[in-house]
């Protein structure tokens, strides 16, 4: 935190250096639970390039008031829910697309089981309500308090609690019980 504080200050100040630094740290997080929420890799960059660059429009005014990672994630959240209204005015299908991640060790049938699992996973959530896969997401991948999530909701946490229950048992039964 001490970091963020002092990385943004030499923004304030117009060093590039710094900003490069928030965006290394904190991208590739801000990436993944955007691709989460929005299931397109595309949509997902530009959502999390859409939050810094507001973010640097921004810096001159901006004041930290709790930690920096936790205000980027709301902020990529909310853009998220923007692109996913958009989409859905707009009618538009999202192509689904799991990232694998592939280590040396692993062979040929355990990347097809790894991208079958990651697959199903992907087509589960899909069938859930935004509101239920938004708070898994951010609760699970985002390390979000629900007290959090509800805020960012504009719910009660007992409802952001439920959205989330509801959701991992909805999980649950479309995977038959394999979660």
């Amino acid at each position: 935190m001490i970091e963020d504080r002092l990385l943004i200050s030499r923004c304030k100040h117009g060093n590039r250096a710094a900003f490069c630094r928030i965006y290394e740290k904190y991208e590739s997080d801000l990436r993944t639970l955007a691709a989460n929420l929005l299931d397109d890799k595309t949509e997902a960059e530009d959502v999390v390039h859409d939050v810094f660059t507001s973010f640097l429009l921004a810096v001159k005014n901006f004041e930290l008031k709790s930690n920096l990672k936790g205000f980027l994630l709301t902020c990529v959240a909310n853009k998220a829910r923007d692109y996913a209204r958009k989409r859905q005015r707009q009618k538009v299908i999202p192509i689904n697309e799991a990232q694998m991640t592939m280590s040396e060790a692993d062979g040929p049938l355990q990347l097809i089981e790894r991208s079958d699992r990651i697959r199903k996973l992907t087509r589960a959530m899909t069938q859930l309500r935004y509101e239920q896969r938004e708070a898994i997401v951010l609760h699970l991948h985002g390390a979000m308090r629900f007290k959090a999530i509800a805020k960012l909701q504009n719910v009660s946490i007992k409802t952001a609690h439920s959205r989330y229950r509801l959701g991992l048992e909805r999980l649950k039964s479309i995977l038959d019980g394999k979660v």
